[in-house]
């Protein structure tokens, strides 16, 4: 009689639990992150009422606050809060555009490759194995040419950042790749949010309001971030017609 424990049956759940874990603990993250009230602290009117508060700590502790503030906004980055853009307004508001803006593109890196990591752990062989030859070619498209793809994610505004954080990760980039168009890919938009927190308090004190929707496709910015993703297209199209000469 063969007394020997079956343990096929229990390796399966603990494999999968161990898999799934970093999403667990960001979804959960997530969770406490609006049970606890964080919203509340990271919108336009908690700003209005603590700017005195906030400027006060940050021209006594700016290194702290800088590093704080950064910190932060790696977090938030890889449990996908959807607030990046009054985030980022606090940035410009608190450090001004340069550090502000460095401060944030730092910081969401940081975040993003959290979150791409933690996607890659859970999901990053199960896309391949299933995928059909629509998306096989799809990947093997994006692999031919993967930083410049990578680099238009993330400079269209039309593609919520989330998204582009963990989509990469299901068809197996390079890691390296994928942070440096990140960081790259990100540094318009950034500035631009750190360039309106910059100048809020004059807002403020006039009374206006500091309308958000819409203003990464106004012309004056949507205009350079196309000729970028027009720039990261290049190595794309060389490529095609280096293909059709040879063909």
């Amino acid at each position: 009689m063969d007394e020997t424990p079956n343990v096929s049956g229990g390796e399966a759940p603990k494999s999968a639990i161990k898999r799934f874990a970093p999403l667990i603990v960001i979804v959960a993250a997530l969770g406490a992150f609006f049970a606890l009230g964080g919203p509340k602290y990271i919108n336009m009117d908690f700003l209005r009422e603590n700017r005195d508060t906030l400027s006060a700590f940050v021209e006594s502790n700016f290194i702290v606050a800088v590093i704080g503030f950064m910190a932060l906004y790696a977090v938030l980055t890889a449990i996908s809060f959807p607030g990046a853009s009054f985030l980022s307004i606090f940035g410009g508001f608190m450090f001004g555009t340069f550090v502000g803006g460095s401060a944030i593109v730092i910081g969401a890196t940081i975040g993003a490759t959290a979150l791409f990591l933690a996607a890659r752990y859970a999901f990053g062989d199960v896309l391949s194995k299933k995928a059909g030859p629509y998306m096989k070619k799809f990947e093997a498209g994006l692999k031919e040419n993967e930083l410049s793809y990578l680099f238009i994610l993330r400079m269209i505004p039309a593609f919520p950042f989330f998204i582009v954080n963990i989509v990469p990760a299901l068809f197996d980039v390079k890691i390296r790749n994928y942070i440096i168009s990140t960081f790259l890919g990100i540094i318009p938009g950034c500035f631009v949010y750190a360039s309106v927190g910059a100048g809020i308090g004059a807002i403020f004190d006039t009374g206006g309001e500091v309308k958000l929707s819409g203003l990464m496709t106004q012309p004056k910015v949507i205009g350079p971030i196309l000729g970028l993703v027009a720039l990261a297209l290049l190595p794309v199209i060389y490529k095609k017609i280096k293909k059709t000469e040879t063909a």
